[in-house]
């Protein structure tokens, strides 16, 4: 007797030939019978649609609704001729849905019956919207208060065959409270693991999801974010909302291919994220007179660059939130739009309707704003735009990807922005990068080497005339430790670090005469310009976050110049 099984890989590769095969065989049939036919693998299809048709009527007849537009359903079957899938057609009749028949193959619905296992109880909207109620939101938060209470109530929550809408719950009640940016689930070959990033780095939360539950767990995100169930194949994108006592938060759903199954990262998009005013950015007083005095202007660019993930979306919001007043009218254009800002107007980049940077900040200024966010500056067009905006009297606020301040304008110029323009509409470039800051409960003193002191010292001296030494008096150092209170981190939250290149006359000229980094270091290095190194060591000296991280974002530390 042959006990021979064949391996997964020549399995996987059997069942695609198979596959592959039924649906030549459904095509066919489509074109002989002058029928249309329609691949379910990759086709969208919908929850709504599906609980058209009761589950046994589906399957004895061998069609499935897979799409409604108002009264218009699209039916799939595998033999549309037979009387079962006229029984089908009546019965949509007599519901007042005019059904049009696709051909399929009997692969194809032996997937799409899957989806009545998801489908909800009559009158339960199911996609688009998690609600927790307060009482549970309450006990799962005070049961998840560190990574590996979340990593117990995940296991526990597999091993007691728990369902996935509980699954879910734990593992977005978990994110909240580690305060997660992000989630991430990964398919990996026997197991599957889940990590968040927490101010900025990412930590295992479990690495044993088994193969049936990590697909459970996928299929409740793709039903939530109204994404394609019945492809694995492609990348897919979707949002949902999590429905909390006082506030919703939005997810951001990305769904990729990869080797073992599907990769799902899930942004966790708090309002209460972005909820700060200007001294909450970490701005220092005399940056923040900086920024106070530009914002007053009727008119001027200001750009934030920095790498993604930097806070350069923040920043620009909390001087939206400083500008807002019911005199000025405020519009955005952003991809995608993140966090919802009251009484501004916000709008989304769509391509498909031209609504692109370029063609939204055109259509903006039909408006007759006062201030306007272009959420990035990526090419020539958006550049001259943003430009002309701003030397026709409006205040406009955008992003660039820079690696400092002083990259942004032979950014600009690479971009194919004139020289002679640059400089009169420009009034203020930003940088900026993450520092995390240290747990007040647990962080430890550092002793200062008679070294490091001298080194420390020169520092000082180094920095420009207007920075307020007072806090810089008795200089202290702390290192993380980690507590109950920040989760085990040492580290609980984070704060900007950043440097601010004033635009004006000056600027004018060097840009005309030679817009190189080395004219415009120099410039800086005349206005007095504090640099990003420069300003985390300060919050370093004052107690705010530890040198290793100041390090690890701007590179080893330069103590004078």
């Amino acid at each position: 007797m042959n006990n021979y099984t064949n391996p997964p890989a020549l399995q996987k590769k059997l069942a695609e030939i198979e596959r592959a095969a039924d649906e030549r065989d459904a095509e066919r049939r489509a074109k002989r019978e002058g029928g249309t036919y329609l691949d379910l693998h990759k086709t969208p299809i919908s929850i709504d649609a599906v609980q058209l048709i009761p589950e046994a009527m589906s399957r004895a007849a061998g069609a499935i609704a897979i799409q409604n537009k108002g009264f218009e359903v699209a039916l799939a079957a595998n033999h549309p001729e037979t009387p079962k899938v006229k029984e089908v057609v009546e019965y949509l009749k007599q519901n007042n849905y005019q059904a049009k028949v696709f051909y399929v193959s009997k692969n194809g619905l032996e997937q799409v019956w899957q989806m009545y296992r998801y489908a909800p109880e009559k009158g339960r909207q199911i996609t688009n919207k998690v609600d927790i109620e307060r009482k549970h939101l309450d006990e799962l938060m005070q049961r998840l208060d560190t990574l590996a209470s979340v990593q117990k109530e995940l296991d526990k929550t597999e091993q007691e065959h728990l369902s996935t809408t509980t699954l879910m719950e734990t593992l977005l009640a978990g994110a909240l409270n580690m305060r997660a940016s992000d989630i991430h689930l990964e398919a990996e070959e026997k197991v599957s693991r889940v990590r968040y990033r927490v101010d900025g780095l990412l930590h295992d939360v479990s690495d044993s999801l088994t193969p049936k539950v990590y697909e459970s767990l996928i299929t409740r995100i793709k039903l939530l974010s109204n994404l394609k169930m019945n492809v694995h194949g492609e990348p897919q994108d979707g949002r949902f909302t999590i429905g909390l006592p006082g506030k919703d938060v939005e997810m951001r759903i990305s769904i990729i291919p990869s080797e073992f199954g599907e990769t799902v990262v899930m942004r966790v998009l708090d309002p209460e994220a972005t909820k700060v005013g200007l001294v909450q950015l970490g701005l220092r007083p005399d940056d923040l007179g900086v920024v106070e005095q530009e914002l007053a202007k009727p008119n001027g660019l200001i750009l934030n660059t920095g790498p993604t993930g930097s806070g350069k979306t923040t920043t620009l919001y909390a001087f939206l939130r400083h500008l807002s007043n019911p005199e000025i009218k405020i519009i955005t254009v952003e991809d995608p739009i993140e966090y919802r800002i009251e009484h501004i107007e916000q709008t989304q980049v769509n391509p498909e309707v031209g609504y692109t940077f370029a063609g939204g900040l055109r259509a903006i200024l039909r408006q007759d704003p006062d201030t306007i966010l272009v959420g990035e500056i990526r090419d020539k067009e958006t550049a001259d735009m943003a430009m002309q905006a701003s030397l026709t009297g409006h205040m406009v606020l955008s992003t660039l990807h820079a690696n400092d301040a002083i990259g942004a304008v032979p950014r600009l110029i690479d971009l194919g922005v004139k020289p002679q323009t640059i400089g009169p509409a420009l009034s203020l470039i930003i940088a900026q990068r993450l520092v995390r800051v240290l747990c007040g409960s647990c962080k430890k003193a550092v002793e200062i080497s008679p070294d490091l002191a001298d080194k420390i010292e020169k520092f000082k001296k180094s920095l420009p005339e207007r920075i307020d030494r007072s806090m810089l008096a008795k200089p202290q150092m702390f290192e993380p430790v980690g507590c109950e209170k920040c989760s085990g981190f040492g580290y609980k939250g984070r704060i900007g670090i950043f440097e601010f290149l004033a635009a004006g006359p000056r600027m004018e000229e060097v840009i005309l005469r030679e817009a190189s980094e080395i004219s415009l270091r120099a410039l800086a290095k005349e206005q007095g310009m504090v640099s990003m190194q420069q300003d985390g060591v300060i919050k370093v000296l004052s107690g705010q976050t530890s040198l290793s991280e100041v390090v690890g974002v701007t590179g080893p530390i330069v103590w004078s110049e």
